[in-house]
C-alpha cells in the first residue's frame, strides 16, 4: 500500500464506523417494547389458521385465501409453518412459502423466532392478542411494520374484526392501512 491510498482508507473506515454508530442509534431510539399475549397454549394454537386482515409483507401483497398451519416437528422444537395464498385472485396460481419457527419466550409463549427458508437468520414473531377460545389471533413484530389478524374460521364479521383491530390499537400497536384478505 502506497502512501497516498492511506488516508483514503482511513477515511472510508471511519465512514463505515460512523454508519454503524448511526444504524445502532436509530436501532436504539425505536418505538416502545410490543406488548403480546400474557400466555399461549402452543398445543392449542397449532393447527390452520386464515387470515382475515393483514399490513402485508410484499410477498403477500394480492394474497387471497391465505392461511398458516403450524405444526409440531416430531421429535424437535421446531414448528413447521405452512404458509399458502392464491396470487391476485381466488383462482390465480397457489403460493407458498415454508417457514420454520422456535417459541424464544418460553414463559410466555407468545414470542417466537421465525425463519424463512431462504434466509439465515431469524426473526420476531410476537402473539400480540389471542381470544379465550383460541378463534382468533393477532400477530405483530417489533417495529409494527405488519400485522395479521387471523382466525380459525374463512369468515369473520366486520364488527368482530373492528373489535379485535380495536383491542390491537388499544395495547398500543399501530393499526394503520390494514386491510381485509379476500377469503372465500
Amino acid at each position: 500500500m502506497n502512501n497516498t491510498s492511506q488516508p483514503f482508507h482511513k477515511l472510508l473506515l471511519s465512514k463505515i464506523f460512523v454508519l454503524i454508530i448511526f444504524a445502532l442509534a436509530a436501532a436504539c431510539t425505536s418505538l416502545p417494547p410490543v406488548k403480546t399475549a400474557p400466555y399461549v397454549d402452543i398445543n392449542r394454537y397449532y393447527g390452520k389458521w386464515y387470515v382475515i386482515a393483514s399490513r402485508p409483507t410484499s410477498f403477500e401483497v394480492g394474497a387471497h385465501n391465505a392461511t398458516e398451519s403450524y405444526s409440531p416437528r416430531p421429535n424437535s422444537e421446531i414448528i413447521d409453518v405452512d404458509f399458502r395464498y392464491r396470487k391476485d385472485s381466488f383462482t390465480g396460481p397457489e403460493e407458498t412459502i415454508p417457514q420454520k419457527a422456535w417459541i424464544h419466550d418460553s414463559k410466555t409463549n407468545s414470542h417466537l423466532k421465525i425463519s424463512l427458508w431462504w434466509i439465515p437468520w431469524s426473526l420476531d414473531y410476537l402473539i400480540l392478542h389471542i381470544a379465550p377460545d383460541y378463534s382468533w389471533t393477532a400477530v405483530g413484530v417489533p417495529n409494527q411494520d405488519y400485522l395479521w389478524i387471523m382466525s380459525r374460521e374463512p369468515k369473520m364479521s366486520d364488527e368482530q374484526l373492528q373489535a379485535i383491530i380495536k383491542t390491537v390499537e388499544e395495547g398500543g400497536y399501530s393499526v394503520k392501512n390494514v386491510s381485509r384478505v379476500p377469503q372465500e
